[in-house]
């Protein structure tokens, strides 16, 4: 049996590759000794470490529109839409906050302080608040305030923490990142977003093509999408370069969209695939 030390990327929906890639992992003999998760990768990486992840597997199997819409706790703020809190509570039945020091797993989660610029890393105190902190996605999310700081999703600066993962207990670091490049022919930013918005089922997809035209071209969104997506990618490929993984598990960012949380049994299928794969491989090599 092998130790590994496992690094989990942000990536929103797609995060649930993170589910199967770990199903993956344990069903080939490896065991987890520590993990080091950004966003859904800090999410996923909790549910596991509190050995709650086939519950939240479960829970996410019953999501769709209508339940998600009911997790929105919607905010007048100017800064976000979502506070944040219904989420939490909702984790939280499926498994109880602990401090991470207690975890039976290392665990590290990657938040950004908005105003420092900074890394900031949990791997002590209560477990959600590293969560909250580390999913906080900028103008979606509430921020986290904690200790002067205002911290928000941990992709924003690196949302693939091999750093983090590399400092840790184990043999191998294996690496699941979700914001992979664009698969096959790179498709131009016109017919990526139409053909998204019209067959995705998620809510914000939704709502933007019930207002929306048909035939649109560049518009805030599109050009929003793209900027973040290209920073997104462009950051974990350097921590790729800088800290090498023994086992790297890359899904292109367009195989699904960020908000399709109610596709957990193909995505995670995704994942367990996608690992099977590179375990195989490295298998081959040794």
């Amino acid at each position: 049996m092998r130790n590994v030390s496992l690094v989990l990327s942000s990536g929103g929906a797609r995060g649930l590759a993170h589910i199967g890639a770990i199903e993956e992992l344990e069903s080939q003999g490896y065991r987890i000794r520590s993990i080091a998760g950004c966003s859904m990768g800090a999410l996923v990486g909790g549910m596991y470490a509190t050995g709650r992840l086939a519950e939240f597997k479960d829970w996410m199997q019953t999501i769709d529109r209508r339940k998600m819409l009911s997790l929105l706790d919607l905010s007048l703020s100017i800064n976000h839409l979502v506070k944040g809190e219904k989420v939490i509570d909702a984790l939280k039945e499926i498994a109880p906050d602990v401090n991470i020091e207690d975890l039976p797993v290392k665990y590290q989660a990657v938040a950004t302080d908005w105003e420092s610029g900074r890394e900031v890393v949990f791997s002590k105190g209560s477990l959600y608040e590293a969560i909250r902190a580390s999913i906080s996605l900028p103008l979606f999310f509430n921020p986290v305030r904690r200790d002067g700081m205002i911290l928000v999703d941990g992709g924003v600066l690196n949302p693939l923490p091999l750093r983090q993962g590399s400092e840790m207990a184990g043999e191998l670091l294996v690496a699941v990142n979700v914001s992979g490049s664009y698969w096959g022919r790179e498709p131009k930013i016109k017919q990526l977003f139409e053909a998204r918005r019209k067959r995705s089922r998620s809510l914000p997809m939704s709502i933007l093509a019930s207002l929306l035209p048909d035939g649109l071209d560049v518009n805030y969104f599109t050009i929003t999408e793209r900027m973040c997506s290209l920073m997104i990618q462009q950051n974990a490929a350097l921590s790729v370069k800088l800290y090498k993984p023994d086992v790297l598990v890359d899904i292109p960012m367009n195989r699904f969209g960020s908000f399709e949380y109610d596709r957990v049994d193909k995505i995670s299928a995704l994942g367990r695939s996608k690992m099977r794969k590179a375990l195989n491989h490295l298998s081959d090599a040794m």
